[in-house]
C-alpha cells in the first residue's frame, strides 16, 4: 500500500496501482480487469500532474458523458482539499489552488480538442476510442511541454489498444503493464468464481484477466481441436437426429446421435442450389445403410 497526503485526505494506492503510479516513463500502457482500480488510479495521476502553476492534466473517456458518469463526482471528492475555486461544472473543470487545472473530455468529437496544450492526459478504455484521438490531436497537444500520457483499459479484442500494448513493450520512454481484476484486490475470490462459471470462458479471461481475445470473428467453437476427432459409428440403440441450418445456399445440415449424453457427429450434407425435396432425397441416401441394417 502506498500512501500520500495528509492523515486527513489520504491517498492509498495498492501494491499494482503503485508500480504504475512511480513508473519514471513518459508514456505508460496499464491493461486491467475489470474493478481494477483503474479509474481511481487515473484520478490519482491527474491530481499529481496538475499540481504546478499553469500546469493542464486531461482525462479523455471515449465520450464526454462517460468522462461525467465515470471520474466526474470521484476526481471532486479526491481534489476537494486542493481547489481555488468550486468546480465548473459545466465544462467538467477543476481549477486547483497549486494554480494547476483538471478537465474532463470526450473523444468523440476530438477535432473540438485541438489547441491546448497539455502537460498530461489520461485517456481511458483507450480501446473505444478512434486511434486518431491521440495520434492526430493529443499527441501534439503535449509537444511543446514534453507531456506524459496513460492509456487504461480493458481489452477489446485485437484492436489498436492491443498494437498500441505491443508496440510500447521496448521503447525507451514507454513502458507496459497488464493486471488481472484478482491482482487488484477489489473483487473477492468468491465473486471471481462466481463469474467464471456464469461467463464465456473467452469473455470471462478478457474482462477479469485483462487478456487479449478475438471474440467477435473466428470459428463459432472456437475451442475445436482437430484433435479431439475420433472414428464413430451409428448405433441402433440410440435415435437419429438430423441438425439443420436452414440457408438457402448451400443447404447445410448434421446427421448425430446423443449416446449418453455425447453428441456424436456421423455425417455432414452439403447441397447448393438445392430444394427442400433435393436435401430430403439426400438425406434418405445417406441413411438408407443404417435403415436397412436396423430393418434386417
Amino acid at each position: 500500500m502506498h500512501r500520500t497526503g495528509s492523515s486527513n485526505n489520504m491517498i492509498r494506492l495498492k501494491t499494482p496501482q503503485r508500480e504504475v503510479f512511480l513508473s519514471p516513463h513518459r508514456f505508460r500502457v496499464l491493461v486491467a480487469g475489470r474493478r481494477f482500480g483503474k479509474t481511481y488510479l487515473a484520478n490519482v495521476e491527474l491530481l499529481r500532474a496538475a499540481s504546478g502553476r499553469g500546469r493542464t492534466a486531461w482525462y479523455v473517456a471515449p465520450t464526454y458523458r462517460q468522462a461525467k458518469r465515470i471520474a466526474w463526482n470521484r476526481l471532486k471528492e479526491l481534489t476537494k482539499p486542493y481547489w481555488a475555486s468550486k468546480p465548473q461544472e459545466s465544462d467538467l473543470r477543476i481549477e486547483l489552488a497549486q494554480g494547476g487545472t483538471i478537465a474532463l473530455r470526450g473523444a468523440d468529437s476530438y477535432d473540438s480538442l485541438r489547441g491546448e496544450g497539455l502537460d498530461f492526459v489520461v485517456l481511458d478504455e483507450f480501446a473505444s476510442m478512434a486511434p486518431a484521438a491521440w495520434k492526430e490531436v493529443l499527441r501534439p497537444a503535449l509537444a511543446d511541454r514534453q507531456g506524459g500520457a496513460l492509456f487504461i483499459g480493458t481489452p477489446r479484442g485485437y484492436n489498436h489498444f492491443y498494437d498500441l500494448y505491443e508496440g510500447a513493450q521496448g521503447q525507451s520512454d514507454w513502458a507496459t503493464f497488464r493486471f488481472s481484476t484478482e491482482e487488484g484486490g477489489n473483487v473477492s475470490a468468491e465473486e471471481l468464481r462466481s463469474a467464471a462459471r456464469e461467463l464465456d470462458e473467452r469473455v470471462y479471461r478478457q474482462e477479469f484477466r485483462a487478456n487479449f481475445e478475438n471474440l467477435t470473428s473466428g470459428r463459432v467453437y472456437y475451442a475445436f481441436d482437430r484433435g479431439d476427432i475420433q472414428p464413430v459409428t451409428y448405433d441402433p440403440s440410440f435415435p437419429l437426429c438430423w441438425s439443420l441450418d436452414f440457408n438457402i445456399d448451400p443447404a447445410s445440415s448434421v446427421l448425430c446421435q446423443v449416446v449418453h449424453g455425447e453428441v456424436r457427429v456421423l455425417d455432414e450434407i452439403v447441397l447448393r442450389d438445392a430444394s427442400t425435396y433435393d436435401v430430403c432425397q439426400e438425406f434418405a441416401r445417406r441413411t438408407k445403410a443404417w435403415v436397412d441394417a436396423v430393418e434386417e
